[in-house]
């Protein structure tokens, strides 16, 4: 119970404290003509806040993760297609869709960049994880790096297989129909700003878009907003996720209680022409102040100060 009242109190205190983030106001001066903020993008939300992975215990999170984001009106999910494939084995996943008219937006895949030897069945499992997604009508696919040991590790040196591999696999990806983009991530193969660079700047960017998790640039120490402002041209999908770096959901919080400029980075999403998608993510933690469901409810109420719609 003492947990219960703690948690309610540090999501009162924090509803509080979201009203006086530094948000323009949407009341005119005196005298002024009202324009409400005109926001064209349908923001979805990923499901790993609720613990879905692609490992058998994480199988059974799925639902409640859709519960949530339906009962929450976000437009879309994303999700791994190893999720999306058990789900369809079972026969279970065209009814859970149906339950909570959520559209499926994207999925995620983790390929190997570094070992040109493995090239081949990496292309094969993209390939046959991609055509789950686009089996219920999903239509990206996040191309996510792998993990490397960051003390030891020298990018200059797979640079160039890295490179080769983002190609390989996103010409894969593209030739089912699909968009796939660059989803850098800490402690893997591309994590710096100076990485990121490097990559966007080489690779054959007519199939592979930039796809970035705007918290996990802040985390790295880069400027999130400065580098998506660089790529918005090539900007098609991303991961919206403040960054506070406290103990909890891996450093990460709610939209707006962190040091990410989420408005301006959602501006020029809004403006950069590209119509790119949007979904909300926050890492799981087992004991956040939080629920799930209290931080994408914290989250919507945010995002609705800065002009967003929901489902009914």
């Amino acid at each position: 119970m003492n947990g219960t009242i703690a948690r309610r109190d540090f999501v009162k205190t924090l509803a509080l404290g979201m009203g006086s983030l530094a948000i323009p106001s949407l009341k005119p001066a005196f005298g002024a003509k009202h324009h409400e903020p005109t926001r064209k993008l349908k923001i979805g939300q990923t499901c790993i806040t609720w613990g879905t992975f692609p490992r058998p215990d994480a199988d059974v999170t799925l639902e409640p993760a859709l519960k949530d984001i339906s009962a929450e009106g976000f437009w879309s999910f994303e999700t791994f297609p190893e999720v999306l494939d058990s789900w369809d084995q079972r026969g279970l996943l065209t009814p859970l869709i149906e339950k909570y008219h959520v559209p499926l937006r994207s999925g995620y895949i983790t390929p190997n960049l570094l070992d040109p030897s493995k090239r081949k069945d990496e292309i094969a499992r993209v390939i046959r994880l991609s055509k789950v997604v686009k089996k219920f009508n999903g239509t990206f696919i996040v191309l996510a790096p792998n993990s490397v040991k960051r003390d030891s590790y020298d990018f200059k040196e797979h640079r160039a297989d890295i490179i080769s591999a983002l190609n390989d696999y996103a010409a894969a990806v593209t030739d089912l129909g699909l968009g796939t983009g660059l989803h850098q991530h800490t402690g893997t193969c591309i994590e710096t700003r100076d990485e990121v660079y490097a990559v966007m700047n080489a690779v054959n960017t007519n199939n592979l878009k930039f796809a970035p998790d705007v918290g996990q640039l802040q985390k790295g120490g880069a400027d999130a907003a400065k580098i998506v402002k660089d790529f918005l041209p090539l900007l098609k999908h991303m991961h919206l996720k403040d960054y506070r770096g406290w103990e909890y959901y891996s450093g990460y919080c709610p939209l707006g209680m962190g040091t990410v400029d989420i408005k301006a980075i959602l501006d020029m999403s809004e403006s950069g022409g590209q119509h790119p998608d949007i979904l909300v993510e926050l890492d799981p933690s087992k004991d956040g102040p939080m629920t799930p469901l209290e931080t994408v409810q914290t989250t919507k109420t945010y995002l609705q100060k800065l002009g967003y719609t929901f489902r009914a």
